[in-house]
């Protein structure tokens, strides 16, 4: 039946759009054990972050050639991207982590995909589940677990304004990658964005991180993982082409294939999987607090991803019945994008 053929594609795109923010998560959660050597070699931190994005911004040059016309249709897009989803979320969190303990800036800055479901619900005025809500809490109380917040707090609010700026910056992210994901082939290409924005990024990131004051030399030679001489290049490679590059392409098209809200609570695994690669990559052992918090990071992802109408999603009473809110079923179809 092509009703069945219609639905049974639609399931397999919110699969797909899953498994690429898994990936971007994965991809994302990487930038930190990698980045780490460097900076305890000799970089700046804002160094390190000039250098993530304007390398990134080398490989996506071509496609900024390719999608030029988007200069001229989505400048706001464009701009707002490079601002808030590149060169904000990394000038914000490490502007914060010089004056809070790490883990609380993590923790804040992941305060994102509960920002974004308020973004969804009271300024785009759609529909959000108590389900989807109550994934959301539980994804932030595991990530408390998983970086242990109680460590180290200490209240700077300055700090803490920092951090939150990156949480905002964060939302910025999602929002902005479901820009125009509704309007099929007029959409804006999703990888012209990201080479746009990166570039936006880099120019914005020149002023602030001053690279021409770079200790260069130490790109010549090596860092140490966990005791074990790694090349530099190798680990900038890394940053650049993983968790960046691959990062951000997928991330973006699992957020158009997913919704802001569904791709921000995923997003949350990033400080998982980060955890995890430090304690293999680093040496950096996971307590039983953090392996319990993982966990329900991982339920509270899934939850919220159940829950949570998907693009595409078939049938307005599927959401209607997995919240169980008395949302109209007119309501909940106008409020899809």
């Amino acid at each position: 039946m092509p009703v069945h053929t219609s639905q049974s594609s639609k399931v397999q795109g919110g699969r797909v759009g899953l498994g690429l923010a898994l990936v971007s998560a994965f991809a994302f959660g990487g930038s930190g054990p990698a980045a780490k050597p460097l900076i305890e070699a000799g970089l700046d931190p804002l160094h390190v972050v000039w250098l993530r994005v304007a390398g990134a911004t080398l490989v996506m040059l071509p496609l900024a050639v390719r999608h030029r016309d988007l200069v001229r249709r989505r400048p706001a897009l464009l701009a707002g991207f490079g601002l808030l989803a590149v060169a904000g979320v990394q000038a914000f969190y490490f502007a914060s982590i010089s004056r809070i303990p790490v883990g609380v800036a993590l923790l804040v800055e992941y305060l994102a995909p509960a920002m974004v479901l308020g973004w969804v619900r009271f300024v785009q005025r759609r529909p959000v589940t108590r389900t989807a809500a109550a994934g959301v809490v539980l994804a932030v109380g595991g990530l408390a677990c998983v970086v242990e917040v109680w460590a180290g707090l200490s209240f700077d609010l300055l700090g803490l304004l920092l951090a939150l700026g990156a949480a905002c910056c964060q939302v910025g992210y999602f929002v902005l990658s479901d820009q125009g994901g509704d309007e099929g082939d007029e959409a804006p290409d999703p990888l012209g964005v990201i080479a746009y924005g990166l570039l936006v990024g880099t120019a914005v990131l020149t002023v602030v991180a001053r690279p021409w004051g770079m200790d260069w030399p130490v790109l010549a030679g090596n860092a140490q993982m966990d005791g074990r001489p790694v090349p530099a290049w190798l680990l900038l490679g890394w940053v650049v082409l993983i968790a960046t590059v691959l990062a951000y392409v997928t991330g973006v098209v699992s957020v158009r294939r997913l919704s802001p809200q569904v791709a921000g609570v995923v997003a949350c695994l990033e400080a998982v999987i980060a955890t995890v690669l430090a304690w293999v990559l680093l040496g950096e052992h996971l307590s039983a607090p953090q392996v319990i918090g993982g966990v329900v990071v991982l339920v509270g992802a899934f939850v919220a991803q159940r829950s949570v109408p998907q693009k595409g999603s078939v049938g307005a009473a599927d959401v209607v019945a997995s919240g169980g809110e008395s949302v109209q079923r007119d309501e909940v179809a106008a409020g899809r994008r």
